[in-house]
């Protein structure tokens, strides 16, 4: 039977005090819902609904890049039971296990998404509650299981005896997973005579007790997995969390990491074995990174792919590949689509943008090489720049094998180079140079004998 899985991120999150959507502030490299539908993604869910109210454009536009969410509007916001029938009746859900869980849920686990789902496919249990054992469990609802091992009731926090609370250790996580068909059968009964008027979806645990149907929980082996974020606070422990299981699995894999409080990785990443990490390092998104490189200090790169034995220092890098044996930075920017080849360097204060930088090449200091295709054992010298851009057209600079490119070089695209050329300090070319040629673009130089002395002699007369 299909698996779906329904995402509650309808709500503001007041304690966030922010403009945004909880759901859309980030833990890591991503948005909170974005590790939600990630691990729903990974746990084989057919069909993920993500409910959306508050700033619900902003989600939306966020999860377009997720071409498998589906998004149903929550227009009022009537709680979880309201939401999970918007949801179930917008997508047409009519059947197989259906995963309730929250979109402040981050550290979830896929298998454990899994497991919860498994345990209402075979039609043993109409409904199971997911549970943990937090070390405090102060808050939390509290689960009552009956002597055959079914849900008897949850028992919130505030209705706690002392003899509950002290014995009553399995917490309820917030997130419920039910035969598809009886949530559907059943969950108009979830009523709203409490205080907040609200459908609350645990009611549904008692709906279908009454009916005689049985129920269950399902353990997160780890607590964390049940952590959710109601505040900034909450926020910044989570993700200390998500930093240090991340960081642990990647030195346990060989990754080295000087101060592993320091470097923060996502977790879609991947680092090879023998690598160091340096502190103040960031790799977001879909970054590979080969073995026995060296990144950082201060480095962020986000979906780049990294080679074998490469050195990035100080660098920024955004959609680029760095093939092995490369070295770059300190103190350099790449981005665009910027593919370095091997053996190449990039040096301080260099921006790359759409380039590809040849084999062996080097562009050592203080330049912008825009829209180039530049060829193997190029010399870039200091300040150089391709002028790529007129105001309305991007043009490509394309450079051939062994050329010389003297310090402060304008090449005005759209130019060509050819291989072994030569091109004279502080030149302007905005003509194709021939193969193995000398291009020299300069005002002759002008010399006036006591000119500065002079020039001194009046400007203090002048005081």
């Amino acid at each position: 039977m299909p698996m779906t899985a329904i995402i509650l991120a309808a709500g503001e999150g007041t304690r966030m005090k922010s403009r945004h959507p909880k759901v859309m502030h980030k833990l890591l490299d991503r948005p909170l819902v974005s590790w939600v539908t990630r691990a729903a993604r990974n746990a084989g869910a057919d069909r993920i609904i993500v409910v959306v109210g508050n700033g619900a454009e902003e989600v939306r536009a966020h999860l377009a890049s997720e071409t498998d969410v589906e998004c149903v509007e929550q227009a009022e916001r009537l709680g979880t039971g309201h939401a999970t029938r918007v949801a179930i009746e917008a997508a047409g859900v009519t059947e197989g296990p259906v995963v309730v869980l929250n979109g402040d849920l981050p550290l979830i686990e896929s298998k454990t998404i899994r497991a919860f789902a498994d345990s209402v496919a075979g039609g043993e249990h109409a409904c199971a509650v997911l549970t943990m054992t937090p070390p405090d469990p102060f808050g939390y609802g509290r689960i009552e299981l009956a002597p055959d091992g079914s849900v008897e009731r949850i028992v919130e926090q505030k209705d706690c005896t002392p003899e509950q609370d002290a014995n009553l250790l399995e917490c309820n996580a917030g997130c419920y997973a039910f035969d598809g068909a009886l949530l559907c059968e059943y969950i108009g009964e979830v009523g709203c005579d409490n205080a907040q008027h609200e459908y609350y979806l645990p009611d549904m645990v008692q709906i279908l007790r009454a009916h005689g149907h049985a129920t269950t929980i399902t353990h997160c082996p780890d607590y964390v997995e049940g952590l959710g974020v109601n505040s900034r606070i909450q926020l910044a422990e989570l993700t200390a969390l998500a930093q240090e299981k991340i960081n642990r699995a990647l030195m346990a894999s060989g990754v080295t990491m000087l101060d592993p409080k320091t470097v923060w990785v996502g977790p879609d990443v991947e680092v090879g074995r023998d690598t160091e990490l340096l502190p103040m390092t960031m790799l977001w998104g879909q970054t590979k990174v080969g073995e026995g490189c060296v990144v950082g200090p201060n480095t962020r790169l986000a979906n780049t792919s990294v080679g074998n034995n490469v050195t990035i220092e100080e660098t920024v890098c955004t959609d680029v590949t760095i093939d092995d044996d490369v070295t770059c930075g300190p103190r350099a920017y790449l981005r665009g689509g910027a593919h370095v080849l091997r053996g190449a360097h990039i040096g301080t204060h260099v921006e790359l943008k759409n380039t590809v930088v040849g084999e062996g090449s080097k562009v050592p200091h203080l330049s912008y090489i825009g829209d180039c295709q530049m060829g193997a054992r190029v010399n870039i010298g200091g300040g150089s720049i391709t002028c790529n851009y007129d105001g309305v057209h991007k043009s490509r600079t394309t450079i051939g094998d062994d050329v010389f490119i003297g310090s402060d070089t304008m090449m005005v695209a759209p130019v060509t180079i050819g291989a072994g050329a030569i091109t004279g300090a502080s030149s302007c070319i905005t003509k194709d140079v021939p193969a193995d040629a000398l291009a020299v673009e300069r005002s002759e130089q002008f010399i006036k004998e006591g000119y500065a002395s002079k020039r001194l002699e009046r400007l203090r007369k002048e005081i």
